[in-house]
Order: structure tokens, then sequence, then C-alpha cells
């Protein structure tokens, strides 16, 4: 296992299937950075020489990946809640985003969007319980 910029990357994978392995590197991503560094397609990672090694660490290093990407996305999507915008909402309420259906398809939506709900429960069990009545 190599450690490149706090990732542990599989040595006897494919250069370009390992680099998925960072977080914001997609596949085309990852075949743009081997061809940027001239790496043969077929080439695995533990073939790689140290001074290729660094140019990857120094390519990397440039491109926002990893916890400076996921904190982007979460000041982002915390910026569209504050201003009240529709999306924020959407994101607010655990609900689909994207313009998609909610009568049934919602179940991915609400998993992936909770997540923020829960941190920002207003209550200890996250449901609030009315006052029994003493009227009868």
């Amino acid at each position: 296992m190599l450690h490149l910029l706090g990732v542990n990357l599989p040595d006897q994978k494919v250069v370009s299937v390992a680099l998925t392995y960072f977080y914001g590197i997609g596949p085309q991503t990852a075949r743009k950075i081997c061809s940027q560094l001239s790496f043969h397609q077929e080439c695995k990672l533990s073939e790689l020489t140290e001074n290729q090694l660094n140019q990857l660490s120094g390519v990397l290093s440039e491109m926002s990946i990893e916890n400076d990407l996921r904190r982007k996305v979460s000041a982002n999507v915390k910026h569209l809640r504050e201003i009240g915008t529709y999306v924020g909402k959407r994101h607010a309420m655990g609900l689909p985003v994207h313009g998609q259906r909610t009568r049934n398809n919602t179940k991915t939506a609400k998993k992936l969007n909770g997540r923020l709900l829960r941190k920002y429960s207003t209550s200890a069990f996250g449901i609030f319980h009315a006052p029994i009545s003493k009227h009868f």
C-alpha cells in the first residue's frame, strides 16, 4: 500500500484506477492526470519510479481533493440553507434537490440529505412531544 497525500493506494492497481480512491477524482480526471504525466494506460502503481511519484503528488497537491473539497461542498450547502433558496430548503428538509419526483423514490435523498438534519436537531430526541392535556 502506498500512502500518498493521506490516502492509502493499492500497489497492484492500474494508476488511473488507483487515483479514483481520492475523493473528488473520477475516472475521467484520473485518465487526464495520467496522460498529462505521460503514464502508460496499463501502468501499475508499483511500477512507478520515485520521480514519477513526486510528479504525481505535485499535480494532486495543486487540485482541491479530499477534505478541501468536502469542506467546499458543505460550505456551499450551508450557504444555500442560510440564504433561504429553494435548493437550500430542500437540503434542510432532506428531500431531493435536482427535480426528482417525491411520490415514491426519496429514500436515497432522505438518507444523503438527512445527514445534515441530525447535526442541527433542536430537541434531545429529535421529536417534539406535546404536553398532555388534563381536560377529559
